[in-house]
């Protein structure tokens, strides 16, 4: 059964999109999985590990499967912006990453979707380039949406420490027979946590370094002989980030080597979850620059509005967070935002 051309490129593209979602959905579970259930609680060192896989599979892609020209650096000023951006490009994954670590993959993924609100915000304060009333009024519903999310949250976190506490009171009403009275209490955990305010500032300044790296690249990067692709871009950042990780990961996870190799011991998978873990983190970057390159920018916003929905259903699957009705329509608002906002900047040019 032979295909057409337009058929072939469908289902190629359609390849591209499955694979995109299967690896951005992936990397995001697993760091959730790692961090939070599984004990691997070094957010900064499994940053480190994905920069790493970055770098090598980076210069792989590009010097042997020639997936894209290598852009050679011609400046120390080129150079120096882009380790700048490397800086900025660590701090929004490693806020990301300790994010993880206390809030449900839901409600990340929430905060997450504010990241052209923060845009906006830094074109504004950083270049004066102000958009039409109608691109401003349509972020309105994203940051009501994750307001509106976040109260929900605090509450059934409330809801649920209340809860626990009535439990471990009751238990210790109980007094053995024959035995002194004692405290048999027990810290139940009812679900997920849902609210976690250190969670919510890393998230928060997370989404917003997102942000200022993307404006701050328009920026840097701006006149036509310093402008690199994506892959490139990832290229020269990675083995800058990795530079800049190790020492922050030897300073404020002192004990990351020792606990990672007795987790070793006790799970004989660790290293295979590192290894797929880290090379699902480059697979992400890598397939988000070829589904641009074969669909365009707007196709990868729709979709990438859609993956987070589609990320939030899965976690809610595995995890078994708890959701409410609020907390969904909360996140539903922010993500309509989203698309209200990418079509008024597409019609208000």
């Amino acid at each position: 059964m032979s295909f057409s051309a337009p058929r072939k490129q469908t289902l190629f593209i359609l390849s591209l999109v499955i694979l995109w979602y299967t690896s951005n959905i992936g990397v995001l579970l697993l760091n959730k999985y790692l961090l939070s259930n599984y004990g691997f609680r070094f957010p900064i060192f499994l940053t480190m590990c994905h920069m790493s896989a970055c770098a090598i599979l980076s210069y792989f892609s590009i010097a042997f499967l020639k997936i894209v020209p290598l852009q050679p650096i011609k400046s120390k000023s080129q150079f120096f912006k882009i380790a700048t951006l490397s800086a900025v490009f660590c701090g929004s994954v490693v806020g990301g990453n300790i994010s993880l670590r206390y809030l449900p993959v839901s409600f990340n993924q929430a905060v997450g979707a504010t990241t052209p609100f923060f845009t906006a915000l830094f074109a504004y304060l950083m270049t004066l380039k102000r958009e039409a009333w109608v691109t401003y009024a349509a972020l309105v519903p994203v940051v009501a949406g994750v307001v509106i999310a976040s109260g929900a949250r605090t509450e059934n976190s409330r809801n649920c420490k209340s809860f626990s506490s009535w439990k471990n009171q009751s238990a210790c009403a109980t007094q053995v027979p024959g035995r002194k009275k004692a405290c048999h209490c027990s810290s139940t955990r009812v679900g997920e946590p849902g609210f976690h305010l250190y969670g919510f500032i890393m998230c928060i300044s997370a989404t917003a370094a997102r942000a200022f790296k993307s404006v701050l690249q328009g920026i840097l990067l701006s006149s036509e002989g310093e402008k690199l692709n994506s892959m490139n871009l990832m290229l020269y950042m990675s083995p800058i980030a990795v530079i800049v990780l190790l020492p922050a990961a030897l300073v404020m996870e002192p004990n990351v080597l020792e606990v990672t190799l007795s987790l070793a011991k006790q799970h004989n998978f660790l290293w295979l979850l590192l290894l797929i873990n880290s090379t699902m983190a480059y697979s992400a970057n890598l397939l988000n620059f070829l589904v641009t390159k074969h669909t365009s920018a707007l196709t990868l916003q729709v979709l990438g509005n859609a993956k987070g929905a589609v990320a939030v259903v899965i976690s809610i699957l595995l995890f078994r967070n708890p959701v409410t009705f609020i907390g969904i329509a909360g996140y539903t608002m922010t993500v309509m935002g989203v698309v209200a906002y990418g079509e008024a900047k597409r019609r208000f040019r």
